[in-house]
C-alpha cells in the first residue's frame, strides 16, 4: 500500500498529510471519441471527490466539435479512487423546447437545431449532496443534485434570473458557468465562477468579465457577486475561471484572460462574492490562453497536516525564441504541468509536467488518502486547431512525486 491505513481511516476530503511513500504516476484514458465514435471531440473535462470518496469525472461529449453544437454532458464514477470507472452517462436534460442563443446564429456554420449543454460544474458538499450548475445555449444556467454520489440526479431547475443582477453593471447576451468543479466555503456557502459576454465579438464569447454566484442555503436560491475582473486594456477578456478557499477564509480566484501578459490573474474576496482585490498578475503561471484548474491539498493543522498546500494545473507553455517570450500565436495548448504552493498560491515552490506532448484543458482533485487526481485533454497532434482533443486522460500521483523526491 502506498499509504499508511491510519491515514486513510483519519484524512478529511482534500485536508491530508501523507507519509514518505515512493513517486508514483498512472495514467489512464477516461473519455475518448475512440471509446465512443457518437462524438467527434472530448472537451473541458471536471473531476472531483465526493464526502463519501467517490470520484465523479465529466466532460462535454461534443457530435461536431464546435462550442455552439450539438453537445452532452456525460459523468464516469469511481468508488476505488479513480483506479477503475464505471460506463458513461449523459445527466443535463432539461425538458420542453429549447431556442438556440440568437448570438450563436451569427456564428458561422452554427446549426439552429442543434442543441448546446455547455460548461458544468460541480461542488462536492461536506453533508455529501453534489451539486450541479450548468448552461444550456450560454444563455440560460440550471441548478441539480445527487444524494446519491451521481447515480441519480434531481430534475434541474432554472437559476437564469440569478443573473439579471449583473445586467446593472454588464449588459451580457452569452452567460457561462466554471468550467471544471468549484467549492463549498467553511461556512457553507457554495461559490461559482460564472463568466459573461455581450456577445459581440470573435465566437460570440467576447467581450468578456468574470464573477460568481453563490448559494447559502445549499442550492435553493442563488445570488449574483460583485464583477470580480473587468475586462480591460489590461486585462483583456478574462472568462474561465476556478476559485479555492483560502486558509484565512477568504476566495481566491484564479482566471484566464487573452492579456498580453500572458499570466493567469489573481484577486482574492472575503466571502467569495463581494469586495474583490484588484487584479494582479502572477508571473509563475504561464497562460497560453486556456483553462486552469485549483484545488487545496491540505490545511495545516487539519487532520496532521504540517502545511497548507494549494495545487494548480494548466498547459505550462508560451512561444518561445531564444530562451524569451514572443508575441507571437503559437501557443500551443501542451505540456499540462502541476504546481504546488505552500504559501497560499503567492509562491510555487515544485513544478512537474505531468502531458509534454498536447494537452489542454484540466482539473485537479485528491482522494481521502491524498491522492492526486488530473483529469486532463490529450492529442496525439495538433488535433481541431488545438484548441482540443480526441482524449481526456486520467493521471493519478502522490504529492512525492510532484516534489520530485
Amino acid at each position: 500500500m502506498r499509504f499508511a491505513s491510519v491515514l486513510l481511516a483519519a484524512a478529511l476530503l482534500g485536508s491530508v498529510s501523507c507519509p514518505a511513500a515512493e513517486p508514483f504516476l498512472e495514467k489512464d484514458e477516461i473519455f475518448s471519441t475512440k471509446l465512443n465514435p457518437t462524438y467527434k471531440l472530448v472537451h473541458i473535462p471536471g473531476i472531483l471527490v465526493t464526502a463519501k470518496g467517490t470520484v465523479l469525472a465529466w466532460c462535454e461529449a461534443r457530435k461536431k466539435g464546435g462550442d455552439w453544437d450539438q453537445i452532452d454532458i456525460v459523468l464516469r464514477r469511481s468508488t476505488d479512487g479513480g483506479k477503475t470507472f464505471g460506463e458513461a452517462k449523459s445527466i443535463a436534460n432539461v425538458p420542453g423546447p429549447k431556442t438556440k442563443n440568437e448570438f450563436a446564429l451569427r456564428v458561422k456554420g452554427v446549426d439552429p437545431n442543434d442543441v448546446t449543454y455547455n460548461n458544468p460544474v460541480l461542488i462536492a458538499d461536506k453533508d455529501g449532496t453534489v451539486h450541479m450548475v450548468f448552461c444550456l445555449e450560454y444563455m440560460r444556467c440550471f441548478y441539480q443534485q445527487s444524494k446519491d454520489d451521481g447515480v441519480t440526479w434531481s430534475t434541474p431547475v432554472e437559476i437564469t434570473t440569478t443573473f439579471g443582477a449583473f445586467k446593472k453593471d454588464y449588459d451580457w447576451k452569452v452567460l457561462a458557468t466554471g468550467p471544471n468543479h468549484s467549492i463549498q466555503l467553511k461556512t457553507g456557502r457554495l461559490v461559482v465562477p460564472v463568466w459573461l459576454s455581450t456577445g459581440t465579438g470573435g465566437n460570440a464569447h467576447r467581450p468578456s468579465v468574470t464573477s460568481t454566484i453563490y448559494s447559502d442555503d445549499q442550492g435553493k436560491t442563488w445570488k449574483a457577486g460583485e464583477i470580480a475582473v473587468p475586462c480591460t486594456e489590461e486585462w483583456i477578456n478574462p472568462n474561465e475561471t476556478v476559485a479555492v478557499e483560502l486558509a484565512d477564509g477568504s476566495v481566491m480566484l484564479n482566471v484566464r484572460s487573452e492579456s498580453k501578459k500572458h499570466r493567469r490573474l489573481v484577486t482574492v474576496s472575503k466571502d467569495g462574492a463581494t469586495g474583490w482585490s484588484t487584479p494582479r498578475f502572477d508571473e509563475a503561471l504561464l497562460e497560453p490562453i486556456c483553462m486552469g484548474a485549483i484545488v487545496r491539498y491540505s490545511l495545516a493543522g487539519v487532520n496532521g497536516a504540517d502545511k497548507n498546500r494549494i495545487l494548480f494545473t494548466n498547459p505550462d507553455n508560451l512561444a518561445r525564441e531564444d530562451g524569451k517570450e514572443t508575441e507571437g500565436k503559437n501557443r500551443d495548448r501542451k505540456n499540462v504541468t502541476v504546481k504546488l504552493s505552500e504559501d497560499e498560491g503567492k509562491t510555487w515552490t515544485a513544478i512537474r509536467a505531468i502531458e509534454p506532448s498536447f494537452s489542454g484543458y484540466s482539473d485537479v482533485a485528491v482522494t481521502p488518502d491524498g491522492t492526486i487526481l488530473c483529469l486532463y485533454g490529450k492529442g496525439e497532434k495538433k488535433e481541431f486547431g488545438g484548441f482540443a482533443f480526441g482524449q481526456i486522460v486520467l493521471a493519478r500521483f502522490n504529492l512525492e512525486w510532484v516534489q520530485g523526491r
